[in-house]
């Protein structure tokens, strides 16, 4: 089981909406620019994330993103599997039918039991968790454009990757 770029643009882009907590829609280029995320890449992440009800899209010239609820209503898990779909380790949990195997595969309950895990903790945050951890202190009308700015959001940096 891999998070790809995708799941970790999301869930960075996501949090940069909740930070900001902008009653006005926040541009996508804003964002892209901020996060260090390529807009035209953004642009399929939040169509995705606006098609599951996540974001809400806002068209025009003051067009943007916002977020469809509160920050502390909005999980991790909602916001990686809409990006990367099926998030098991291995096809025959969610498709028993690719293994003939599977019903009496001892392995199959265990890989169940990882995907179960791996969904329970990205469940176990929220936006607003991430906040916190971030030690969001910020006014929401700070200027988040700045190139300087982006590293302190970018956690996967922070972690080596």
């Amino acid at each position: 089981m891999n998070i790809s770029t995708k799941g970790r643009y999301a869930s960075r882009a996501m949090l940069e909406l909740a930070m900001r907590n902008s009653p006005e829609p926040v541009p996508l280029k804003t964002i892209a620019s901020s996060q260090r995320i390529s807009l035209k890449y953004l642009e399929r992440i939040m169509t995705s994330l606006a098609g599951e009800g996540l974001v809400i899209s806002v068209r025009g010239k003051s067009g943007g993103y916002l977020l469809a609820r509160p920050a502390a209503k909005i999980t991790l898990d909602e916001i990686v599997k809409t990006v990367e779909g099926d998030m098991a380790p291995v096809s025959c949990v969610t498709d028993a039918s690719l293994c003939g195997r599977s019903a009496v595969c001892v392995t199959r309950d265990i890989w169940r039991e990882v995907e179960d895990t791996v969904l329970g903790v990205l469940r176990s945050y929220s936006l607003a968790h991430l906040m916190a951890r971030e030690g969001f202190a910020r006014q929401p009308d700070e200027s988040r454009d700045a190139p300087d700015s982006a590293p302190a959001l970018d956690t996967n940096k922070q972690r080596g990757e």
